[in-house]
């Protein structure tokens, strides 16, 4: 069965992104309290089922957040993580990016690299974004580094943010015209 017969929306070499159902509950739950994707996000507190179906109800079925589930096109289409975009303004084309790997074996193969580029021409293309921004932690050197591959510019640096556990940590604001 062909890519384009199972659902997915974007299709690359290495991964297919598709749009995220509340089936995905549990993946996202998941990863979200894995130790190493929870410490790149400001919101940090443990996720639950009931935070997650909130998020969907509240800001995906509102198209106020467009979400796909990343998928391995050589392990069966396995999920291995999530991007999305959020706070959509269609009146200004912008919207705040996000990614996480959540499969710890699935980091390191590139898939956030092509992920980033597919959604991207997605989010031109599908949703009629012009500008895209997305905020990093400053310590986050490979996602930084991989934000600066796909044409991400760092604009601001945004010193001690406080995070939902009440630590502090400098992040960086980049963003890329589309």
């Amino acid at each position: 069965m062909g890519k384009e017969t199972q659902g997915f929306d974007v299709c690359g070499k290495k991964v297919s992104l598709r749009k995220i159902t509340l089936d995905d509950t549990e993946l996202i739950v998941k990863w979200r309290n894995n130790e190493r994707v929870r410490n790149n996000f400001v919101y940090k507190v443990v996720f639950t089922p009931e935070i997650h179906e909130n998020w969907f109800k509240t800001k995906i079925m509102t198209g106020k957040v467009e979400q796909f589930i990343i998928c391995e096109n050589d392990n069966d289409y396995r999920p291995v993580g999530s991007v999305y975009f959020r706070d959509i303004d269609k009146e200004e084309g912008t919207a705040e990016y996000g990614i996480f790997i959540g499969e710890d074996d699935a980091v390191g193969r590139g898939y956030g690299s092509e992920t980033v580029l597919l959604a991207l021409s997605y989010a031109k293309e599908k949703i009629g974004l012009k500008r895209v921004y997305l905020k990093a932690f400053a310590y986050n050197e490979i996602a930084i580094r991989s934000y600066s591959k796909a044409g991400f510019v760092k604009t601001k640096d945004l010193l001690q943010v406080e995070c939902s556990d009440g630590q502090k940590s400098d992040m960086i604001l980049m963003e890329k015209l589309l």
